[in-house]
């Protein structure tokens, strides 16, 4: 065994060589950035309903996340920790006693847990190695009104567009590989989320979302009424994205027109996926305040993604690489800064991107950005 010390908690797991769905017990150091902005997220959506919240952790494997938000998130009464692995079980059990809580421990296949308690979590906590898909109509079935839905996929590569009939045949959805590729991924994922919600008459709106190291992360608020889950489905549509020029475009609906309106070549699509925003800036805010009172090893980068996020807020989806623009040019690429300074100057909204270091947001066109890029190279000469 060897013996894990995270945010507030001990725990011990089987020594294991290399992190796989085939170790003993499952955990991964890795994802302690994940739980540590979890544990903001679960404390920031327990202040708003003030009250104590109760936790399904689907995928418990070393029982530390489920323990982590009974000791260290204010308000929680109650955590279950389900893992079909016998080892898990145990493993749970026992770090549960090093941490002096008691969780609902089970031992059952996620989606079956799910559905044999409906409307009995105030959050409910996706994280599966791989997919989610195939526990996501039990999750949208067994999310009660006002309730937290946090959903983690690893399975990148197929929602980023590397491999497309995987995200085909998972999410229903086409993805497209491109410079903001990841975000796509999460809007698919999100997408995908809100569908199946509405399936059950409920609305979602995101708290929360980011794509870090090797996975994607939702944070869903739902809100039950056909009405809502009516509204919700406005934000379902499409992307458009033009290989040639690299204009991209949204579009509610299915598109009809897939022609480029600046160069005419013919656009690809993405989707279906969300539209709308993919974070919430009271939400992140509350989070951030949070933060102050836990005992975080990652607090610092946890900070500076949810302070990027924010800048995100009410920005159109995709983003634009600056590098990959002056590649298109042919011209070296200026300070990130000066770029943005520039469109801010010439009256666009524009905010850097938590997902790429040298993207930007903006509701300028790719036309605006080269005259912005160009200009800021005249200038120099």
């Amino acid at each position: 065994m060897i013996t894990i010390n995270e945010g507030s908690v001990t725990i011990e797991v089987p020594d294991f060589s290399k992190v796989s769905s085939r170790a003993p017990v499952f955990y991964n150091p890795v994802m302690e950035f994940n739980r540590d902005v979890s544990v903001l997220a679960v404390q920031a959506f327990q202040r708003i309903l003030d009250r104590e919240i109760s936790v399904a952790d689907t995928f418990s494997g070393s029982g530390i996340r489920a323990i982590r938000y009974l000791v260290e998130v204010d308000g929680v009464s109650e955590a279950a920790a389900n893992d079909i692995n016998p080892l898990a079980v145990k493993c749970i059990e026992h770090n549960s006693e090093l941490n002096s809580v008691s969780p609902l421990v089970s031992r059952e296949d996620a989606a079956i847990f799910l559905r044999g308690n409906p409307g009995r979590f105030d959050v409910i906590d996706v994280d599966p190695f791989g997919t989610p898909a195939p526990f996501m109509d039990s999750a949208a079935a067994s999310a009660r009104n006002r309730s937290l839905l946090a959903v983690t996929a690893t399975d990148t590569s197929g929602l980023c567009g590397t491999y497309i009939k995987p995200c085909l045949r998972k999410y229903s959805a086409r993805p497209l590989k491109t410079e903001y590729c990841h975000e796509t991924g999460l809007r698919i994922l999100a997408g995908f989320t809100a569908m199946n919600l509405a399936r059950y008459s409920k609305g979602a709106s995101f708290l929360l979302s980011h794509s870090s190291q090797h996975y994607m992360r939702i944070y869903a608020h739902v809100r039950r009424g056909a009405r809502r889950a009516d509204e919700t489905l406005k934000n379902i549509g499409y992307i458009l994205h033009c290989f040639s020029c690299l204009h991209h475009e949204d579009v509610r609906g299915v598109p009809e027109d897939r022609k480029c309106p600046l160069c005419g070549a013919k656009m690809d699509a993405a989707g279906p996926l969300w539209l709308g925003d993919l974070h919430d800036e009271k939400f992140i805010g509350s989070m951030m305040a949070e933060a102050k009172n836990k005992s975080l090893n990652k607090s610092e980068d946890v900070l500076k993604l949810l302070k990027t996020c924010i800048g995100e807020v009410g920005m159109p989806p995709g983003f634009y690489d600056v590098h990959e623009i002056c590649s298109k040019l042919g011209v070296s690429a200026p300070p990130l800064m000066d770029v943005m300074g520039g469109l801010g100057e010439a009256g666009f909204r524009v905010s850097r991107t938590h997902i790429r270091p040298t993207g930007i947001k903006t509701d300028a066109g790719v036309r605006e950005i080269e005259e912005i890029i160009m200009d800021l190279h005249g200038s120099r000469s």
